[in-house]
């Protein structure tokens, strides 16, 4: 063990001496106990809104961190537990260590499991936990959009206390970056007005600050931004008062249209098109006005947030060109102006494509750079990043969902093999993990395995580790449980990179019609990874776990996840079915199968309608709650909506192939968008096979645009039983 870990360990050990008496709050070694009143704590402040109930039975520790290293330790009597730790945080991720391995309980983003008896049960030998990473990163710059850009506080106050629970201590923050730039150009010659133009709406933001595209979901208006700038204050507070680092969007040369003509002497780089959107222009770095710019920018965003200490630019993001500016001469200018407004923090960068070239890398200081991999279970030629990237400190990610698809899984033999091999190798340059799928609030155990790598001394286990899942997910050991893991970790959990894919394949009810379909989605898997025929018996086995075990909002989203994808799997069989049908000439088989087809995707908008979170009234109303008149509420639904059909304009939809990108198996869009389009589709065939012609073609743009404008009232509150309806869903198979 690393003399450090010994060090803190030991600290850890003789901390249990400590007394309550005498010992000034705040302090190494100040005692944190739910409910002592004010200020409380923030660990304790988060038990208090997680278990209401028995938070007053634990107290929390902060204990000096010795040498750079997190870690915890929990001990306690029935009903007094103490948990101790570098940061508040830790301090909760040591508290869910208890609950998963003593107390039978776990917290996630997708349901939670905590009938807890009325005492909390003692720990009969200390739990200990040591981090293995300094970088714990959550979020893809995609995050704020494909998860949720209209969601409020109480979202984001759950959703930064499961991050602590997971022991994540860096969080990407980019709400607020909008008034961040309006309040720097208002000073560099454009008006309130020019700039709410060129602003997008919130949830094509992400991709405006990578520089992709500007101005699409807007005009946005002031009110919406003072609401969303108070929000982000509120993230950034909170995840300062737990001991985790907001990690800001710096500013590396993306300007609004027109610059030069306002700005006498300066010059710009036009950056092309992306996806079908116009890119907004780079400033040349090397010129004083990029420095003006930097300065203001870096001081806009420190008067509204403070300053941290690591800070996200992506430089010549998917496709960006630097044109005649040297690539090193840009990222030292881009460096300079980072470390004359923040001289110690850390340049975060994500690790995809090309990116970061290395002619960035040789020209700053790699010490204080991250690279945030993107890569490392996706690309079996990713062997050697320390060789990629001249040893640049670098984080162990995984995107296992593009654009928020539903389908669950991941590569969880590539996690567990290659950063156990990757951290201890010599020479290592591995610093952290860097959870990245493009939407959060999916697949909890593929959150709570990836959050263990940072966690885990020893390489982990895959079976002992899902033999352990179901019996803290649903609060007790369970054969029928046991078995569906055993079977959903040798499928969907049980593919790797040798395909070249992190994700598994989305569902092609949820594509544009073809009968030679093979995926919704542009980029995404063109078969299934993994058997699903043997995916499918773990539906019984759920359906069959004991009554006493079924009561958990987790047990209820799991199954309904294994319903749904089961459901999800029957177009891929079906559909080679209906196209031989067709192509035969079968119009009685033909109109068979095709209202089987139509059956399962009925059966699919019942099961998803059971859960809050697969609603698509309730993303279209957590938009326009954000709008202060009824124009910008209609405009703050499209922005929303599109995102997750269209994605943009006709160009972007089509010829940039983004139509379609975040498809999701959610209620409002499989009963409602997917089933116009595949209904409209049939029976146009159907009109072809009984006219002996062929068929028509279909203008699906303009089909879905009608349809967003249009698609009626959509539910905003589950219904519907999830048990009775996958019982169906088993019986049908």
């Amino acid at each position: 063990m690393h003399i450090a870990r010994r060090t803190l360990l030991g600290a850890l050990a003789g901390s249990a001496a400590f007394g309550a008496a005498g010992v000034p709050s705040g302090t190494a070694g100040a005692v944190e106990r739910a409910g002592d009143g004010p200020p409380g704590g923030a660990a304790a402040a988060a038990l208090a809104r997680l278990l209401p109930r028995h938070h007053r039975q634990v107290a929390f520790r902060t204990v000096a961190r010795a040498g750079g290293t997190d870690a915890f330790r929990v001990s306690g009597q029935p009903g007094r537990i103490t948990v101790e730790g570098t940061t508040p945080a830790v301090q909760l991720a040591g508290f869910h260590r208890y609950l998963r391995d003593v107390a039978r309980a776990h917290i996630s983003w997708n349901g939670e499991q905590t009938a807890l008896p009325d005492r909390l049960p003692a720990v009969r030998t200390p739990l200990t936990g040591t981090a293995n990473a300094v970088h714990r990163f959550a979020f893809n710059d995609t995050n704020d959009a494909y998860t949720g850009p209209y969601r409020g506080w109480d979202y984001w106050e759950r959703e930064i206390d499961v991050l602590a629970l997971h022991g994540f201590n860096e969080v990407l923050v980019y709400a607020g970056a909008d008034t961040v730039y309006l309040r720097t150009f208002l000073e560099h010659g454009y008006t309130e007005a020019e700039l709410l133009r060129w602003i997008p709406g919130p949830a094509h933001q992400p991709w405006w600050l990578v520089q992709n595209l500007s101005a699409f979901g807007g005009p946005v208006s002031r009110p919406l931004l003072d609401r969303r700038l108070a929000l982000a204050q509120r993230i950034v507070r909170r995840l300062r008062e737990l001991g985790m680092t907001p990690v800001l969007p710096g500013w590396f040369g993306t300007v609004p249209p027109d610059f030069v003509r306002r700005n006498q002497g300066a010059r710009v780089v036009p950056q092309g098109d992306w996806g079908g959107f116009h890119r907004p222009d780079w400033l040349d770095p090397r010129l004083p006005h990029f420095a003006r710019v930097a300065r203001t920018y870096y001081r806009v965003q420190r008067e509204l947030f403070g300053a941290t200490t690591m800070y996200k630019m992506d430089l010549l993001h998917e496709g960006g060109t630097a044109g005649d500016v040297p690539i090193g001469d840009a990222a030292r200018a881009v460096e300079k102006a980072l470390r004359t407004a923040h001289p110690d923090a850390v340049w975060a960068i994500l690790g995809w494509q090309t990116n970061p070239r290395r002619e960035i890398l040789d020209a700053v200081d790699r010490s204080r750079m991250l690279v945030l991999d993107g890569l490392s279970d996706r690309n079996t030629k990713v062997t050697d990043r320390e060789a990629d990237w001249g040893g640049t400190p670098y984080a162990f990610g995984s995107i296992w969902n593009f654009g928020g698809h539903t389908a669950m899984g991941a590569n969880a033999p590539d996690w567990v093999r290659l950063y156990d091999q990757w951290r201890r190798k010599p020479g290592s340059a591995l610093r952290g993990i860097a959870l990245m799928p493009e939407a959060a609030d999916n697949n909890p155990a593929a959150l709570a395995l990836f959050s263990d790598l940072a966690w885990t001394d020893r390489p982990i286990d895959l079976d002992t580790w899902f033999a352990r899942w179901p019996g803290y997910r649903y609060g007790g050991a369970d054969p029928n449980a046991e078995r569906a893991w055993r079977i959903l970790r040798r499928t969907a959990y049980g593919t790797t990179r040798a395909d070249g894919w992190s994700e598994s394949a989305d569902g092609l009810f949820g594509a544009r019609p073809d009968l030679a379909v093979n995926r919704a989605a542009s980029w995404s898997p063109r078969q299934e990874r993994y058997d699903v025929a043997e995916f499918a018996k773990a539906l019984p086995a759920l359906l069959a776990v004991a009554p006493e075990l079924r009561r958990s909002s987790a047990y209820r989203y799991d199954l309904l996840d294994v319903a749904r994808q089961a459901v999800s799997h029957r177009a891929r069989l079906l559909l080679p079915r209906v196209k031989a049908a067709y192509e035969a000439g079968d119009r009685r088989r033909f109109g068979d199968l095709t209202r089987q087809w139509l059956d399962w995707m009925a059966l699919l908008e019942d099961v998803v309608a059971t859960d809050d979170r697969h609603l698509l009234g309730r993303w279209i109303a957590d938009a326009r709650a954000w709008g202060g008149t009824a124009a910008e509420r209609d405009r703050l639904e499209d922005d929303a909506v599109s995102l997750l059909t269209v994605w943009g304009p006709r160009d972007s939809a089509n010829a940039g192939k983004l139509h379609d990108y975040a498809n999701r198996e959610w209620s409002g869009l499989v009963g409602g968008l997917y089933r116009l389009r595949w209904s409209t589709y049939f029976t146009e065939l159907d009109a072809a096979l009984t006219e002996r012609r062929k068929p028509r073609p279909i203008d699906w743009y303009t089909l879905e645009e009608r349809w967003l404008r249009a698609h009626g009232a959509l539910a905003t509150t589950a219904r519907g039983d999830v048990v009775r309806l996958a019982r169906t869903v088993a019986s049908r198979l």
